[in-house]
């Protein structure tokens, strides 16, 4: 978790943000002054900063449930990575084009078994945004995500992918190299990868970006996400000609954790910590990380023809309509 120096506040975290600057400078003042006890105090602070963590948090609007998806201190892949796994090599590159850093992967040990983690990973400062391309990956980023579920097939290794972009990089060089190929041919490769898949929504998952990764035998979601087609702001610019109706888009797209699992689009939600996953990464990992073993136990033991062939009718019989 992030010293409180690095801590960054959105919007509606602000009440937080104020006992927060209260509770250091009482911290400093208690440094400076040894012989007064400032404990009391201190720890009535940071009950009430856990209070206020869980008021501003417990009735959420959709938008702001997005706002905190993209929360700047929030885990990314490589977060989890180090916290879940021991053992973690990462491998690089499409043997093609390029080593995309908008994804990362490789094997680790996930409570001594091997599994392949894959998953976008967006930067913590201006710099590393930049060079993760701010989790939007290109072409060559999903054929390296695809030679290493290939990979994972080859030693029958079960495959793990987090999610976590605003979409795949739209730029023209992207499309000049087959965006939506890559795309849909790692679709088209998941449905029937031998292996156990499991996918997580960490963040953000908006449109084919998110499905590049995203086809697997379990689908979960951290509390705080959210999983739809289009971004509320992309939305809003095409239904209205504008941003400023992003909080209605994020309300009629239906794009939270619990429309999804009401939806019947994901199979489980992730709870998270008091005031979201960036306030205790421990605790987020941790928690991931119980919803992961079982399922992974639970998979394995299923036949890969009888478990490809499941994995097909889930597919299928998601969405409902009327006529």
């Amino acid at each position: 978790m992030p010293e409180f120096r690095q801590r960054q506040f959105i919007e509606f975290e602000k009440p937080v943000k104020e006992l927060f600057e209260q509770a250091a400078q009482l911290k400093q003042m208690a440094a400076k002054n040894p012989q007064v006890d400032y404990g009391d105090a201190i720890r009535q602070l940071e009950e009430r900063i856990v209070e206020k963590r869980r008021e501003i948090t417990q009735h959420l609007t959709p938008w702001q449930q997005v706002q905190l998806s993209r929360h700047p201190d929030r885990p990314y892949t490589n977060a989890y990575i180090k916290r879940m796994c021991t053992n973690y090599i990462e491998l690089h590159g499409d043997r093609n084009v390029r080593d995309d850093k908008a994804i990362v992967g490789g094997f680790g040990l996930l409570d001594g078994e091997t599994v392949m983690i894959i998953g976008h990973q967006k930067g913590i400062n201006t710099k590393m945004r930049q060079l993760r391309n701010f989790g939007m990956a290109n072409p060559e980023g999903y054929r390296k995500a695809l030679r290493l579920m290939k990979l994972a097939e080859k030693f029958n290794k079960p495959v793990i992918t987090f999610i976590d972009t605003p979409g795949a990089f739209p730029g023209a060089e992207a499309e000049e190299r087959g965006q939506g190929e890559a795309i849909a041919r790692n679709i088209y490769e998941m449905m029937r990868l031998r292996v156990p898949i499991i996918c997580v929504i960490i963040g953000e998952g908006a449109s084919g970006g998110a499905l590049g990764i995203g086809v697997g035998d379990r689908v979960l979601m951290l509390q705080n996400t959210w999983y739809t087609v289009i971004s509320p702001e992309n939305c809003s610019s095409i239904l209205w000609r504008s941003w400023e109706k992003k909080e209605l888009a994020a309300e009629q797209l239906k794009l939270t954790s619990k429309d999804m699992k009401g939806f019947g689009l994901v199979d489980d939600v992730v709870p998270e910590p008091c005031g979201g996953a960036h306030w205790d990464y421990e605790a987020t990992a941790n928690t991931l990380k119980s919803y992961l073993l079982p399922l992974l136990k639970e998979l394995k033991a299923i036949d890969p023809d009888t478990r490809i062939k499941q994995r097909i009718e889930k597919y299928s019989k998601m969405g409902f309509w009327q006529e």
